[in-house]
């Protein structure tokens, strides 16, 4: 390991050790037991740093470690959960039957299978995804205080490497479509996973359904952040729309 790799390992073990003892949900001994990978993804969403996402490339879920990555805990951190509740219960009312939303954490995690946003082996939206797309950025400008990770995954059929350039080209063309329908682009880091990240195994028709899809992980940004710390004034009038 040179003299870059190691300040680097040092610096992501202090950060993401200091978030997740702040939102005391887990502990440092907790984080050495994760893979690199997962490390990685942890500080990919709480820093902003797409890097750290694309470190997180092999995790088994970068969404989820992106979102308890970034939390902070504490009096802000049930804030920023109001915030995250209310914005979580529209995109559940707007996208019902066509997107799973979960909250995790300080954060959500939106999951839409393939099939319902592109045709098979394309990355062209179709009609029906645009319409769901458009309501989905509806709800991303409201609530504006938050930065995005958009995850492309696929199924284990075909080549690996064709796979992560699928998987890309889908993740991409989510973020451009929710970009041009009005959410800021710096909001978003963009990854594709390839095969990399399946859900279930891939043994299956079913299977490879769940795994063929795109993810967002939708986490408080540092204005938020601070807010919510301060008192959470703004994030409360807010999340109370």
């Amino acid at each position: 390991m040179n003299t870059t790799q190691s300040s680097i390992k040092k610096y992501l073990t202090l950060s993401v050790c200091g978030a997740i003892l702040m939102s005391a949900t887990t502990s440092c001994n907790s984080f050495k037991k994760l893979t690199n990978e997962q490390k990685g993804a942890i500080i990919g969403i709480g820093t902003g740093a797409a890097a750290g996402a694309a470190i997180g490339s092999k995790s088994k879920n970068p969404a989820v470690y992106a979102i308890v990555g970034s939390a902070v805990g504490g009096v802000a951190g049930v804030f920023i959960g109001k915030y995250m509740d209310k914005q979580a219960a529209k995109m559940q009312k707007d996208l019902e039957g066509v997107a799973e939303v979960e909250r995790i954490g300080e954060g959500i995690k939106l999951t839409m299978k393939s099939g319902i946003l592109f045709g098979f082996d394309s990355y062209s939206l179709n009609q029906r995804s645009t319409e769901n797309l458009e309501r989905l950025a509806q709800t991303l400008k409201e609530y504006e205080d938050t930065n995005i990770l958009v995850g492309g995954h696929t199924d284990n059929v075909g080549a690996e490497d064709y796979n992560m350039k699928l998987s890309e080209r889908r993740a991409d063309v989510v973020a451009n479509f929710l970009n041009k329908n009005g959410v800021k682009r710096n909001r978003m880091s963009v990854m594709g996973y390839g095969e990399s990240t399946p859900l279930v195994d891939n043994t299956s028709d079913t299977g490879r359904d769940k795994n063929r899809r795109v993810e967002l992980a939708i986490v408080a940004n540092e204005d938020l952040k601070k807010d919510a710390a301060k008192g959470g004034s703004n994030a409360v009038a807010t999340s109370d729309k």
